[in-house]
């Protein structure tokens, strides 16, 4: 699937709840884009109603640490004013963890996955509520010490 095929059928969404199931039925949480593996981010707000990722019981840019400078990210947008976010996909080869637990949350609204070997599987609340923390720490390959250093003058 193409990035631009899954941000354009997020446009459909119009609760959060039909955002959730449209990332579902594209495959998410770990999606095949462009022939890469990706494990897909997203996080946003839908009419002052904020949406997120968690993975194994923390937000996911605190899950994902320096990481997240490492992805990539998507903003979207959806049919309804003030609604829209980011997509952030992260390569999936970088991801150390074998199994870890993810959600996709929002006020009134969640999708929980129980990812191992690359393969997510829906559950629900409950068995994601017990699982998050007998999870293994979750740990994704960021930056080397070098390549943080080429980036210290980068980024100043």
């Amino acid at each position: 699937m193409k990035v631009e095929g899954l941000v354009s059928s997020l446009r459909n969404a119009e609760t959060i709840e039909e955002l959730f199931s449209i990332l579902k039925k594209k495959g998410a949480p770990v999606m095949d884009l462009e022939g890469m593996k990706k494990l897909v981010i997203v996080e946003g707000d839908f009419e002052g109603k904020q949406f997120y990722t968690e993975i194994n019981g923390l937000k996911a840019n605190m899950a994902l640490g320096d990481a997240m400078l490492n992805a990539s990210s998507v903003p979207f947008k959806c049919k309804k004013p003030f609604t829209g976010g980011n997509l952030i996909f992260v390569d999936y080869e970088n991801i150390e963890a074998e199994e870890f637990v993810l959600a996709y949350k929002g006020e009134d609204a969640g999708a929980y996955f129980h990812v191992k070997g690359g393969e997510g599987k829906e559950i629900s609340k409950e068995e994601y509520e017990e699982l998050k923390d007998k999870m293994p720490e979750f740990k994704v390959r960021g930056y080397s010490e070098e390549e943080m250093e080429g980036m210290g003058a980068f980024f100043g």
